[in-house]
């Protein structure tokens, strides 16, 4: 295992596969696209999961390579697309598709999120990432970094930011319907959690095992962990805060243009070194921004909810708790904001019956995939309308937020935050948690198969 160099020196050091990679293969944003008809030739890192709801979402483009540790899974996605190139290892298929390719998926589990992402950015790729961004806080400011070096179109995963109703509730939260929004709660009823490292087990003979577990610790295979439940384990997910943050957060992020968090508090089950906590309250502060006070955003997971969630009615005086299982509650001076995925309503009900929205100011979405596929052709750009709107200059910054609480409470400490230097200020104890180490052949830097 072996620390990974800080990030000033990987982001100048710029190594990269196997030496293969110069300056020529550098794709800069925008750049004409290797396919003659308006497409682009896109390499997919995963085939299951959100990787095949993603995939779907980009199958107007050329889906030239797909890689997949799982045999099954990658022969299932093959008979669908007969004429991508198959590979187990997606440093191996970057290597052999690099002068092919354009742009380049991302969906697996977290901890392969950054490898995979920074090689793609160092080769000059345009990137698409599941969320949460990355694994860790640090891996999540050297992807951004890498993304803004090398001129990379970007997209996070969070596709409900590209719905309708979040922008209808940034507008408001703007015009100042509630007032001045000094505390905020997000709660999702998700739980995963209390990962635990069984008794070895007879792996499956469609399962390359040291391949998905990548840059983590060489360990033998156990039952309970793959496809779905490795978001339990430290060492591969962040629970359900990792998991769900992103979206749930990312509508707060947005609508208060919050940036990183002063300090961080955490309660939860005592900390367990292999498994993710079940119900975990994470408080963060945020400093005032120009004429917007401080706030506090207040995070739950499994099972736990603001207490006045159960108080809150509509206009016909039923309780809208069970309506609103995952969601956020904007209190501000003149009254509140309850709002999930699809829908929102002002509070007190009857206080707002008679409000006038403010005329929609922002954009609707061509879609969440097609903002990133139109910008990597050049017909928009990274933050305008049509063009991605959860780019790594924004989502990777959101990210650091989220993974924070995590850290926050696996150091059983309140995380007084420097996000300059990356580091707690009066707990060195959290290092550990903001940065990892790496498998040799893994690490961010090389990514170079040994």
């Amino acid at each position: 295992m072996s620390r990974i160099i800080n990030r000033r020196q990987f982001i100048d050091k710029g190594l990269t596969v196997g030496a293969l990679m110069a300056a020529s293969h550098i794709l800069p944003a925008n750049a004409e696209s290797k396919s003659p008809n308006d497409k682009l030739n896109i390499a997919c890192v995963g085939t299951q999961g959100r990787a095949a709801g993603n995939i779907k979402g980009i199958n107007s483009q050329n889906l030239v390579a797909i890689c997949d540790v799982d045999a099954d899974s990658l022969g299932k996605r093959a008979k669908e697309l007969p004429a991508a190139r198959r590979y187990r290892d997606f440093r191996r298929m970057l290597e052999k598709e690099d002068d092919k390719i354009d742009a380049v998926l991302v969906a697996t589990p977290d901890h392969i999120h950054a490898p995979a992402t920074a090689m793609a950015l160092r080769m000059g790729k345009h990137v698409y990432c599941e969320k949460p961004l990355t694994h860790t806080v640090e891996e999540a400011r050297i992807i951004r970094e890498l993304a803004e070096k090398n001129n990379c179109v970007t997209q996070m995963g969070t596709q409900i930011h590209s719905m309708d109703n979040y922008r209808r509730v940034v507008e408001l939260i703007r015009a100042g319907a509630i007032g001045d929004v000094k505390d905020v709660h997000v709660w999702v009823g998700s739980n995963w959690s209390n990962g635990r490292y069984n008794k070895p087990a007879k792996k499956p003979v469609q399962l390359d095992w040291d391949l998905w577990l990548g840059p983590a610790k060489k360990r033998k295979y156990f039952e309970g962990i793959h496809p779905f439940h490795w978001r339990r384990f430290w060492e591969y997910g962040g629970g359900s805060l990792a998991d769900m943050a992103c979206h749930f957060m990312d509508l707060v992020f947005w609508a208060l243009e919050l940036k990183h968090p002063t300090v961080i508090k955490a309660d939860g089950p005592p900390v367990h070194a292999d498994g993710t906590p079940a119900g975990l309250k994470v408080d963060y502060q945020y400093p005032a921004r120009g004429d917007w006070p401080a706030v506090n955003v207040t995070w739950y997971d499994g099972g736990r909810q603001p207490r006045m969630l159960k108080q809150l009615k509509d206009g016909n005086g039923k309780p809208l708790e069970p309506k609103y299982r995952g969601g956020q509650l904007f209190v501000g001076t003149k009254g509140m904001l309850l709002s999930k995925y699809t829908s929102h309503i002002l509070l007190p009900a009857k206080k707002f019956a008679e409000y006038k929205a403010p005329a929609p100011t922002i954009p609707s979405s061509p879609g969440h995939h097609k903002e990133w596929m139109d910008a990597c052709k050049g017909k928009t750009k990274i933050g305008q309308p049509g063009g991605p709107q959860c780019h790594f200059g924004y989502s990777a910054i959101l990210t650091e937020a989220v993974l924070l609480g995590n850290v926050a409470y696996r150091s059983g400490k309140t995380i007084y935050w420097d996000a300059k230097s990356l580091r707690a200020t009066n707990a060195p104890e959290a290092d550990k948690f903001i940065r990892k180490e790496y498998r040799k052949g893994w690490d961010l830097v090389r990514n170079a198969i040994s």
